[in-house]
């Protein structure tokens, strides 16, 4: 009887072991285009509320950075940036989901880092935002700088680049210092807001749209030091191509349309262009969307329903917004920014 079950035992694994690989197969031949096109929605994995780049509203409708570039490959896929449907993910959890099929894409504020990019099983796509880590501390402790904060204790949350960089900031600085950390933001958040921390740490982005949620806003200071370089990005399975190609021509859409002045107010008036770039960029000339196994309008669409890079840069985190962040670093390349995008040609 013993032997019987362990045989039993065996093919269950057996079998369990053939299904897991057939799906990781399935992923790596190239195929999330078609099983999204199947199902007629992408599944974007998002954070589980960050103003600003992910974020739900009171009637539950997503909107943020993050959520516009779901929103643009859903848009080059089908014509419509309706079709998503968005999956919240603590840190911790985030790399899981999208191995595991669970999610086709994670646009959820995540550092591009060697590691992940080369151990995960996971490729970033591009840089849809320049971020660099810092310190939030309330102003009445008078502190100026981050170098004041030796023997500080800090929240932050499980699973980020966080951890690592203020290990590698303190170590380097000669300061020491206790690390509270939380699976989710919004815990990490209210322990801070509580008082069971000295300072919160994060990206300087997030800290700026976490601070909202704080009791009191005013009464809190991002410190000036950046500790790190944090370049934010989408990232899909690795070993598809297609995919990946179709998430990173997205954002480089985007890019490509506010240099080339097209938005979404004035694209249907641009369709009259006799510029090769616009063309090519809407779609009118070549077949760059064939190439990707999508209609050659791809881009067109993009922008008529999301707009381009500075249109959802300024709707969601713009000075004109709660959060009021410049364009800084996240200026186009010819303004003096890192935003550059590779032509359409």
């Amino acid at each position: 009887m013993k032997k019987l079950v362990e045989m039993c035992v065996q093919r269950v694994a057996l079998v369990f072991a053939v299904c897991v690989s057939t799906l990781n197969f399935s992923f790596a031949a190239g195929e999330t285009l078609a099983v999204v096109q199947e199902r007629g929605y992408v599944k974007c994995g998002v954070s589980q509320g960050l103003p600003g780049f992910s974020n739900p509203d009171d009637r539950g409708n997503w909107n943020g950075i993050d959520v516009d570039l779901c929103r643009a490959v859903a848009a080059a896929v089908f014509g419509s940036d309706e079709n998503v449907k968005f999956t919240p993910l603590s840190a911790k959890e985030r790399f899981t989901a999208l191995q595991s099929g669970e999610v086709d894409l994670l646009a959820r504020n995540t550092t591009w880092s060697m590691h992940r990019d080369t151990a995960l099983g996971v490729d970033f796509t591009g840089v849809n935002y320049y971020d660099g880590q810092g310190f939030m501390v309330l102003a009445e402790l008078g502190i100026k700088s981050a170098l004041e904060l030796d023997g500080a204790s800090l929240c932050t949350n499980l699973g980020t680049t966080t951890e690592l960089n203020a290990a590698d900031y303190f170590r380097t600085n000669g300061m020491t210092y206790e690390i509270v950390a939380f699976e989710k933001a919004d815990e990490a958040v209210s322990a801070y807001n509580a008082g069971r921390c000295d300072a919160y740490t994060t990206d300087q982005s997030a800290l700026y749209a976490q601070r909202l949620k704080l009791t009191d806003p005013k009464a809190h200071i991002v410190l000036p030091e950046i500790i790190s370089k944090e370049p934010l990005g989408p990232v899909v399975r690795q070993g598809d191509d297609q995919w990946g190609d179709i998430v990173q021509w997205s954002h480089h859409a985007m890019v490509n349309a506010e240099e080339l002045g097209v938005s979404s107010a004035n694209i249907e008036a641009m369709k009259t262009s006799k510029n090769p770039n616009i063309r090519r960029l809407l779609g009118l000339d070549g077949t760059f969307g064939d190439n990707m196994g999508i209609p050659n309008d791809w881009s067109y669409h993009i922008i008529r329903t999301v707009g381009n890079y500075a249109e959802t840069f300024e709707r969601n985190v713009g000075k004109d917004t709660p959060l009021g962040i410049a364009r800084g670093v996240n200026a186009l390349w010819k303004d003096g920014g890192l935003q550059y995008a590779p032509p359409i040609r």
